[in-house]
């Protein structure tokens, strides 16, 4: 028996569950001293956990478009937090000009709206082009190829939206309807700014949800997915299907750059897509790359425990400035995933689906 144990054991195995034990020991510490401080009100804990998923929620919305594309080609498209900063860095300009004629504070609704159709028309264009051009000629080569290719495609749009506007930080304007409005929920005041971004998000992802498995051009996308030698057989567009799929993608990145200058309006500028793309990115490893739902929940619970996380942990562990390391924290928690959980929250589930 001893024999066995030897030669099943392995140093690597033995020191990741080290490595986690002390992480969940470090976890629990944290939060023990913080908790145990008092120096939060629940009140504060309340407003941090309604901002996080606002937070969220956009991660949530750009998610998507990486793990609908995972999906279908298996491959990551790395300049989609560049499709978030063209919906959002051209429709910032139109939101400015609402603003100076007073149609911003008249007709808030309708200058949302437009706001959304604008950023999500130029995201859906652009993701359409970086895929006819950039992708699908390389539809065939190692998977490598189109990864670097994703890496240059980012740099082109970042550098052609800083000759397009220029490299000036721009910033969205306050909706005088929603500057300064709560709304009381159990006693506690949360911003109404908060609220709007996070229903009007879960909105998106739930009528993409709809739109996935209820419709034809959903089940196209899904059995492209699945098999597409199977699916051209069954007489399906695949080149088509694919298309339909980035445009959604980044029609979902566009809005989501609208709803992050509501709720934080200042920081527009051309490169203003990296972090939340990358965090983006985390959200969707997080829930499982390739499952939508998984997408979802990621992004929300990355913008939870990035809110929260740094307060409740960091804080207790006696770290200092510790709101100035919500980025470490969340490139931290893609790093611990990688490692412990790759395959996400929901990716064992949908391998025994597809098993």
């Amino acid at each position: 028996m001893l024999k066995q144990f030897l030669d099943r054991f392995s140093w690597v195995d033995f020191f990741m569950r080290l490595l986690q034990v002390a992480a969940v020991i470090v976890i629990i510490v944290g939060i023990f001293n913080s908790l145990g401080a008092t120096k939060y009100t629940s009140g504060q804990w309340v407003t941090l956990v309604f901002a996080g998923l606002a937070q969220g929620s956009i991660y949530a919305l750009i998610a998507l478009g990486y793990t609908l594309v995972y999906g279908i080609l298996l491959m990551i498209n790395f300049a989609h937090g560049d499709v978030y900063m063209a919906g959002a860095f051209t429709a910032v300009f139109l939101a400015n000009s609402l603003a100076a004629s007073g149609f911003l504070g008249a007709q808030p609704v309708i200058s949302v709206l437009l706001l959304i159709l604008l950023a999500a028309s130029v995201s859906m264009v652009l993701n359409v082009v970086v895929e006819r051009v950039a992708y699908r000629p390389l539809r065939g080569a190692p998977r490598l190829v189109p990864l670097i290719t994703a890496i240059g495609a980012s740099f082109t749009i970042e550098y052609t939206f800083r000759g397009l506007y220029g490299a000036e930080f721009q910033s969205y304007p306050i909706i005088p309807a929603l500057d300064g409005q709560f709304l009381t929920l159990a006693g506690f005041e949360i911003p109404w700014t908060q609220i709007v971004v996070l229903v009007a998000a879960i909105l998106l992802m739930v009528s993409l949800y709809f739109f996935i498995e209820r419709t034809k051009i959903g089940k196209a996308m899904r059995a492209v997915s699945e098999d597409k030698e199977v699916a051209r057989l069954m007489g399906i567009d695949v080149d088509k299907t694919i298309m339909i799929t980035f445009a959604v993608g980044g029609a979902l990145a566009g809005a989501a750059g609208v709803f992050n200058g509501i709720f934080r309006p200042q920081g527009v500028f051309f490169f203003m897509g990296f972090i939340p793309g990358i965090k983006a990115f985390t959200a969707a490893v997080l829930g499982g790359i390739g499952n939508i739902p998984g997408a979802m929940v990621g992004g929300l619970f990355l913008g939870v425990f990035e809110a929260i996380g740094p307060n409740l942990i960091l804080e207790g562990l006696g770290i200092p400035a510790v709101n100035q390391l919500r980025d470490a924290f969340a490139f931290t928690i893609l790093v611990l995933i990688l490692i412990f959980r790759p395959q996400g929250i929901f990716g064992e589930r949908l391998a025994e689906k597809k098993a």
